[in-house]
């Protein structure tokens, strides 16, 4: 029998920067209220420092608030930017804060993607890659062992060894109240990432992005099952969380001109055309295969293919259609978009929870 689908959200955040800062932060913290009072069970939140659309800089901060106005739903960063922080900050802080969390604390590891993000840190894209998984090998050894400590890498050092006092207790690093820590996430964009493959191995679950066509969504469990087994791990569905941008409406046509015209399409179109001015491969790392030509990977597409938007209904068969097109997921994760209709955006939230969740797990056989 399958298990009853999941409901995550994710802030990226997209924000338009005309709106006061404030105001889009206490969006935000509605949105969160919102998500606990639904029954949410993950609240995600990206972290970016030179963006005036992406205007979060320290998801933990924001995350350390949310945690104190809800009880059950569980936070995360998504990702902590790893090439950007020293690891034993991030290994120290994150256990801290899981403990502050009293264990509702997800964890995202991931690189960024804001070059001027990038240039303020003194990292160079080539490095990206190395950096991140340096730095995840340097915190799962800092979580798993006990000082004295030394880590010499390619890019980071650091040592306790001169003056460790245990009477004292100096020379100590935290350790998470998850153990042996809690769940560890990765984001997936491509298709047969070696990345993924060793997220897996590793015992990580991942977060497949948002802006990518089923075809790839289904390649990547492929790939998080290969790593997985070659981990002699066995998968499950909980293991792999799906993000859409999705918009449920009163009916399909006001929906779908809603999800277009408003921030939902704006926000593709941001997107769109930071990865053209950015992204090695520009708009085509989005397309649905390599035969796509880039002057298709428009907003047309996607809403076409990609954004599910429609009344309750329709929904909820889009959904049943991608789970037939990719197999089971365990979670589904809601990207948030700026409330530039907040009653309209607050009504997609209760459809999709009181309606759309509901059916879909019927028809699935979940209980």
């Amino acid at each position: 029998m399958a298990a009853p689908l999941q409901l995550g959200m994710f802030v990226m955040p997209i924000h338009d920067p005309e709106k006061p800062m404030a105001q889009c932060f206490d969006e935000d913290i509605d949105l969160a209220l919102k998500c606990e009072e639904l029954g949410y069970t993950d609240f995600w939140v990206g972290e970016h420092h030179t963006s005036t659309y992406e205007n979060i800089v320290m998801p933990e901060i924001f995350l350390a608030k949310v945690l104190g106005m809800t009880e059950n739903m569980r936070v995360g960063p998504a990702p902590v930017c790893l090439q950007y922080h020293h690891p034993m900050q991030v290994a120290n802080r994150l256990a801290f804060f899981d403990h502050l969390s009293h264990g509702r604390l997800n964890l995202c590891f991931g690189p960024g993607a804001v070059p001027t993000d990038m240039e303020v840190h003194g990292v160079h894209p080539k490095d990206m890659g190395a950096r991140v998984a340096e730095s995840v090998d340097c915190i799962m050894n800092i979580w798993q062992s006990d000082p004295p400590y030394r880590f010499e890498g390619q890019f980071w050092d650091f040592k306790i060894e001169d003056h460790i006092d245990d009477e004292m207790g100096i020379g100590a690093l935290h350790k998470p109240l998850q153990q042996p820590h809690p769940p560890v996430y990765v984001p997936s964009i491509s298709r047969a990432s070696k990345g993924l493959e060793a997220a897996a191995a590793r015992g990580f679950r991942f977060i497949s992005h948002h802006m990518i066509h089923w075809n790839v969504l289904a390649d990547q469990w492929k790939t998080y099952q290969r790593g997985a087994e070659s981990g002699g791990r066995e998968t499950t569905p909980l293991d792999w969380s799906v993000s859409r941008n999705i918009f449920v409406g009163e009916s399909n046509e006001e929906a779908k001109q809603f999800a277009r015209n408003g921030s939902l399409g704006k926000c593709i179109e941001y997107i769109l055309e930071l990865t053209r001015r950015t992204a090695p491969a520009g708009v085509d790392m989005w397309a649905r295969d390599e035969s796509q030509p880039t002057e298709e990977v428009n907003l047309d597409y996607f809403m076409d293919d990609v954004v599910i938007a429609g009344d309750p209904a329709s929904v909820t068969e889009q959904l049943l259609v991608l789970r037939e097109q990719i197999g089971d997921f365990g979670k589904l994760v809601v990207v948030a978009h700026c409330w530039d209709d907040r009653d309209k955006w607050v009504k997609s939230l209760e459809l999709l929870s009181n309606e759309v969740v509901p059916a879909y797990n019927s028809a699935i056989g979940a209980t």
